[in-house]
């Protein structure tokens, strides 16, 4: 029987044939969701121009001094500062009349606003003149330009994924296009005979295509863009025509099925028919120390251009998809559009901890991924031992349990754990909670790391999905 070898060696061995793709440059209208390829630095200063924080009046601050209701100081009104515009310089003894966000006059150096002076807010006639009720003060109610950033100041780092604040943020410093990784093309192939669309009506042994799906979209959530879904059935000649195929428009190839030791799995019987110099289709096949997911495969698949496309050959059961893709094909991923050494947390490793609101027994010698959700701390003792966890809840620790200490709480999706072909809990994973292999059970109270899913929510807010 092969040695299992640690996830870590393993996906390093992935990583090794990865070869990233080259960097782009884009429109920021084109930018959202993309990852940044480089630091980039302020252009323009933000605010660009020292300007009004308020609709008011444009003055000189020592021409206000002792203004109030009782004994108002009057201005003559010298013109209007509408925002856009680029005003007179401001002469001594006299006011502007200034829109918010307009550029303060030279000469200014306060605005007063409209409501502390005898004009009505919003739009009407210039005035010949101002009454100041109150006061002003030197930069009252002023931005001034560069408050906020400085032309040449670092404003964003490599890595960060564009939400539509950053690409705003990216517009306000100047700049009109930006860096970013490129966006791997990636085809999935499932494969099996017994393998049905959605919604198709099934005979006997046959089951629906949920891997194609699953697959498609956990590599949209992670950047890159799917480019094909494509199914083979359980003999070798099919896959290597159907993966030839793929490997036309990809840079990244991705299978569910078929690699275990079963007498129809159509990966082993394809590495074992096509290890000859020259093979289309090169594949090694790997025991994983993890569970589910531990039967791996990874290689490449020879293009027509002549490019070797990896491929990364995944077990078939849906817990084991989604656990191997988050923990396998994620860094990959991110290896391909060359932002892993720029990310501040490599995908498929552990950014959270939490609690365990039950216990559950664990595989012997090898690490554990549990789909789990967070949830409310438990509140009754516990009972027996962590053999019968998924059915209970336990006791928690005074001061684990004490309002306000940020403590996050965890419960499997499903009472069976880990088990492989839970597809219909799925949906309620916000993460995976990771169990050490030395580890032989967890127990209530017992602290996990977790690796958040893309997708959900792992903020430590209990959220109530009552899984089958």
């Amino acid at each position: 029987m092969a040695q299992m070898i640690p996830l870590e060696d393993y996906v390093a061995r992935v990583l090794e044939a990865i070869v990233p793709l080259a960097s782009t440059r884009v429109a920021l209208g084109e930018a959202h969701g993309r990852i940044l390829a480089e630091d980039v630095s302020a252009v323009v200063p933000v605010p660009p121009w020292t300007n009004s924080a308020m609709d008011g009046y444009a003055v000189r601050a020592a021409e206000t001094s002792g203004a109030s209701a009782q004994a108002p100081v009057v201005l003559p009104v010298a013109g209007d500062v509408p925002a856009g515009a680029a005003p007179i310089p401001l002469a001594p003894g006299s006011a502007q009349r200034i829109m918010t966000g307009a550029m303060l006059p030279e000469g200014a150096d306060a605005v007063v606003k409209v409501e502390d002076t005898d004009q009505a807010p919003g739009p009407h006639p210039l005035p010949e003149r101002v009454e100041i009720h109150a006061a002003a003060r030197e930069g009252l109610n002023v931005r001034r330009a560069g408050e906020n950033v400085r032309a040449g100041d670092s404003v964003m780092a490599a890595g960060t994924r564009l939400s539509a604040a950053a690409v705003s943020a990216l517009a306000s410093v100047g700049l009109g296009s930006v860096p970013v990784a490129a966006r791997a093309r990636v085809a999935v192939v499932s494969t099996g005979a017994e393998l049905r669309d959605a919604g198709e009506s099934l005979a006997p042994g046959a089951i629906p295509d949920s891997n194609g799906l699953l697959l498609a979209g956990l590599v949209s959530e992670h950047g890159a863009d799917c480019v094909s879904v494509a199914r083979s059935g359980d003999s070798a000649e099919e896959l290597a025509a159907v993966l030839r195929r793929a490997a036309a428009g990809a840079d990244l190839i991705v299978t569910s099925g078929g690699v275990s030791a079963g007498a129809f799995d159509p990966l082993t019987m394809l590495a074992h028919a096509d290890q000859h110099e020259g093979a289309p289709v090169h594949l090694d096949f790997v025991k994983v120390a993890m569970q589910p997911g531990k039967p791996q495969g990874h290689g490449w698949v020879r293009a027509d251009d002549g490019r070797r496309v990896p491929i990364i050959c995944l077990p078939g059961n849906p817990v084991s998809v989604l656990v191997s893709f988050t923990t396998i094909v994620a860094p990959a991923l991110a290896r391909l559009a060359d932002v892993d050494s720029c990310l501040p947390d490599l995908p498929g490793r552990p950014t959270l901890t939490a609690r365990a609101a039950a216990a559950w027994r664990t595989p012997p010698g090898r690490r554990q991924h549990v789909p789990v959700r967070f949830t409310e701390p438990p509140t009754e003792p516990a009972a027996g031992s962590g053999a019968d966890a998924g059915d209970r809840i336990g006791a928690q620790s005074e001061s684990d349990a004490a309002p306000g200490t940020g403590v996050s709480w965890v419960t499997p999706t499903h009472r069976l754990g880990s088990g492989s072909h839970l597809v219909a809990s799925l949906p309620a994973a916000q993460a995976l909670a990771v169990v050490a292999a030395e580890v032989e059970s967890v127990e209530v109270g017992d602290e996990l790391s977790l690796i958040p899913l893309t997708g959900s929510c792992p903020s430590g807010r209990p959220v109530r999905v009552d899984a089958p």
